[in-house]
């Protein structure tokens, strides 16, 4: 191979100044211009790629369907026979319904967008010379981004500095240890990509440390862009997603049976066979729930709306679902139970007296920490004021969930030392001498031992939170510190903050489990805090494991024990994953509520995922639902609009399942002895119309209180039972209305055509306001559009005989009895529906609501 074949040098085997003159970059970053310019050409730094197709191409996607494809096809061969007006009838009907369906899901999408990117992952990048917050997907080659613990690495990026860097490169190695890097360091080309440690790989995160990086490639073309197929597939259904779709498909095979049952018997009755064929697939058009995705996505979104309201963004619409089907509800104990108002108290010896020491050393310790930082380290950073200006940072080990302390090699003046600060029983296990009141170094035996973990349990039984503190001298010429070096140490003390109860986390914790969810704290804290706060906000505890004794217990031992704990103590991210899957395995419906690094496992595993807006980016991403607001009163509202908008939904199933089945049998009856059919196609496309019309203010109708105070789930079982007593109902009153418009009316073919035609509208679209509530119907009140939209759709329906219309669709006036025929069995099949409704719901399903 020349030299000039030759492939050009991986971006983290080049040096730094020649990959900066590669990319036209510089550390201060790009200018906006040069930004704007460049991701026009190599587009979004995403690597899953957004479908923005025009508005008239989603429009003209709609005409997929081949039942609708087959029906025009049918229409323009009755042009092309002399039925001009049948064809445009169709094709305008057909239009009408494609654009109302189009505009609603639009709308919807759109606003949904919106919420999602209200709340998207963002990057620290310099622009102009300036770090500013941008989406990461507004990121291109040359930028460069500002990286600290917690944020997930925007793209393939080359580090031109750093500090006590660690990486979490699992998703493209598997490998569960974080990766050391260091930016001085030039790997050869022939050097494995993840292997390179001074590079970063898109969807990474950084564990601990700072850094600052130049981005090498964005989109398709980072290391995750290889997986991006595998990352555009759908995620499994939920079980929401799979009972519409096997609702959807039920109504298809019944459908489809109908027409071809429709079709063989006017075939066989000698009628015209393009008349027959127009009519069983206007049928088949007219009975396929093509409005379901339209309401689905339309209630979701209004849901999502109206939680953004309420300091809640969906990020996941299906996880509306979710969290109303949510019996179980895990979370941590701060901001959700206290205040996250924490503050630092005083730091005290082991003796429990005041020490300078020790609040000295604590505060070196969080002023040179560069990974994981606290609420902790923020209070004793608020309320320590330690001059700094003496101590010099050598070198750091970052803080991690197995060790649970964080360590600092720092120096002052001729004395260099290391820094331990973290969970009082380990830093106290990793101890072996204290400082004693008169500030000399003494033995640290079992009886100090034993004193010093009565104080630290003295502070704990009074809700108070502590770190312990440590140090060691170490020689004057140690410059690097690892894990195995924090050993021998010299105990000095703890840290004692305070984060008061929440007043309202009481209520809102039985407010929950009134309702059907149970919440269970996991928490790193120790059992004698958590009790404290539990007690002081008057909630019993049920049961408590610490994270030692999970230890212990198998996977069996644990789905044994978890149903009756709901306090979980002392607990690493990977016994937090354990609870979940424990839980879920038991048939719970889990829910996690997290916002830390360590909470993105966890997070991810749950059935809803729920973080906070100022989490960690691992845990936003990881989530289905970000709160606005730290409360576990907006997961409440959440959980109650949840269960209010499957209602919603359900309410289209339920009516759409028994009308369509009961207009099979009615269809099916009809081509028997009619010699005619029973309505003509432009006719079935006009009534579906008018149907659809009047469903398009479900997703804004109200709720009934009692429906919304279990969990609910999706039940097919009882969609089923619902068609089947049902439909055969409403064709009851199809077959009535068939004998009396032959029988007392002397119905010809058009006036037969259009008195079905009007009370097959009337009691299709009327029985919502039975169908939609348990109660009787008089006592629940519908939404203002529904009824509006409701009896003004019967109204037209009822006028459209009495118009210039009524010559295009085939229509004649009806007589003035078959008016009152209309007015005596509507209200008639409305009062046996409900009187049917309400022995359903108390025989056949006694359990759901």
């Amino acid at each position: 191979m020349t030299a000039s074949q030759a492939p050009p040098t991986p971006f983290w085997a080049s040096g730094t100044d020649a990959l900066l003159a590669e990319l036209r970059s510089e550390p201060r970053g790009l200018a906006s211009a040069e930004a704007a310019r460049r991701l026009i050409i190599h587009g979004p730094n995403t690597v899953i790629d957004a479908q923005h197709r025009p508005g008239w191409l989603r429009l003209l996607a709609r005409l997929r369907n081949p039942l609708v494809l087959i029906l025009i096809t049918a229409s323009l061969l009755s042009a092309f026979a002399g039925d001009v007006a049948s064809f445009v009838i169709v094709v305008v009907i057909v239009l009408v319904s494609m654009v109302l369906d189009f505009v609603q899901e639009t709308h919807a999408n759109e606003a949904i967008e919106a919420l999602r990117r209200s709340v998207a992952v963002r990057a620290s990048v310099r622009r102009d010379g300036v770090p500013v917050t941008l989406p990461i997907d507004g990121l291109v080659p040359g930028d460069v981004v500002e990286l600290i613990a917690g944020d997930l690495i925007p793209a393939d990026a080359r580090l031109l500095e750093c500090r006590d860097l660690f990486v979490n490169q699992a998703l493209l190695t598997g490998e569960p240890y974080p990766a050391e890097k260091h930016a001085e360091a030039t790997p050869s080309a022939e050097d494995d990509a993840v292997d390179a440690v001074n590079a970063v790989f898109f969807g990474t995160s950084v564990i601990s440390g700072t850094a600052t990086a130049v981005i090498c490639r964005t989109g398709h073309a980072t290391m995750l862009g290889g997986l991006a197929a595998r990352l555009a597939e759908k995620p499994p259904a939920t079980a929401f997603e799979t009972g519409i779709r096997r609702f959807g498909m039920m109504i298809v095979r019944l459908t489809i049976l109908l027409v071809l049952f429709v079709l063989i018997i006017n075939v066989a009755f000698h009628r015209p066979v393009l008349e027959s064929l127009m009519f069983a697939l206007a049928l088949a058009v007219g009975l396929t729930p093509e409005l379901l995705p339209m309401i689905v996505t339309v209630t979701l979104s209004h849901a999502a709306i109206d939680l953004a309201k309420r300091q809640v963004i969906v990020k996941r619409l299906a996880a509306i679902h979710d969290i109303g089907a949510m019996d179980v509800l895990c979370t941590d104990k701060t901001g959700t139970l206290t205040e996250a108002r924490i503050e630092l108290v005083h730091a005290i010896d082991g003796a429990g007296q005041p020490s300078p020491q020790a609040l000295e050393l604590a505060y070196v310790n969080s002023h040179f920490e560069t990974g994981m930082r606290s609420a902790l380290d923020a209070a004793i950073l608020a309320g320590g004021k330690i001059d700094t200006t003496s101590w010099h940072k050598i070198d750091e080990v970052p803080f991690d969930f197995e060790r649970r302390r964080v360590s600092v090699l720092a120096e002052s003046g001729s004395r260099r030392l290391l820094i331990v600060k973290g969970a009082p029983e380990e830093v106290l296990r990793l101890s072996n001498s204290y400082v004693a009141a008169d500030g000399r170094v003494a033995d640290l035996d079992d009886a100090a031992r034993s004193s010093f973990a009565a104080t630290f349990q003295s502070l704990s039984e009074q809700g108070l939170r502590a770190l312990g503190i440590a140090r060691r001298d170490v020689a004057a010429d140690q410059t690097h510190i690892a894990a195995m070096d924090e050993a021998a140490l010299v105990f000095a003390g703890f840290a004692v903050f305070r984060d008061p109860p929440k007043a309202s986390a009481g209520a809102i914790i039985a407010a929950l489990n009134r309702d059907g969810v149970t919440v269970k704290v996991l928490t790193g804290d120790s059992e004698h805090v958590t009790r404290h706060v539990f007690a002081a906000i008057g909630i019993p505890v049920t049961g408590v494991l610490t994270g030692e004794e999970i230890f212990r217990l198998s996977d069996e031992a644990l789905l044994a024990q978890v149903h009756r704990v709901n306090v979980f103590c002392r607990v690493d991210p990977q016994q937090k994953l354990r609870i979940l899957l424990a839980l879920k395995r038991r048939g719970h419906v889990v829910g996690f509520m997290g916002d830390g690094i360590n909470d993105a496992p966890a997070l991810h595993a749950a059935d809803v995922g729920v973080s906070v807006d100022g989490a960690a980016d691992v845990a936003r991403q990881a989530a289905d639902l970000i709160l606005l607001q730290h409360d576990l009163s907006v997961v409440h509202e959440a959980v109650l609009l949840g269960r209010a908008t499957v209602h919603n939904v359900a309410k289209y199933i339920l009516m759409g399942s028994s009308s369509n089945f009961g207009n099979m049998f009615s269809m099916a009856g009809a081509a028997l002895f009619l010699p005619f059919l029973p309505m003509l196609p432009i006719q079935v496309l006009l009534n579906n119309l008018l149907y659809d019309v009047s469903q398009i203010a479900i997703p804004f109708d109200h709720v009934d209180q009692e429906t919304t105070e279990r969990p609910v789930q999706w039940d097919m079982h009882l969609i089923t039972r619902f068609m089947l007593v049902f439909g055969p109902l409403s064709s009851l009153f199809d077959f009535l209305t068939f004998y009396a418009l032959i029988a007392l009316f002397g119905a010809g073919e058009a006036l037969f055509q259009t008195g079905w035609f009007i009370e097959s509208l009337a009691t299709q679209v009327l029985v919502i306001f039975a169908i939609r509530t348990r109660r009787r119907l008089f006592r629940s009140r519908p939404h203002p559009a529904l009824a509006a939209l409701a009896v003004g759709i019967v109204a037209i329906g009822i006028a459209l005989p009495f118009t210039p219309l009524a010559h295009w669709f085939g229509f004649q006036q009806p007589p003035g009895g078959f008016f009152i025929f209309l007015i005596v069995t509507v209200p008639a099949y409305l009062l046996l529906v409900e009187l049917v409704k309400h022995a359903f719901y108390r025989r056949l399903a006694p359990r759901v609501g």
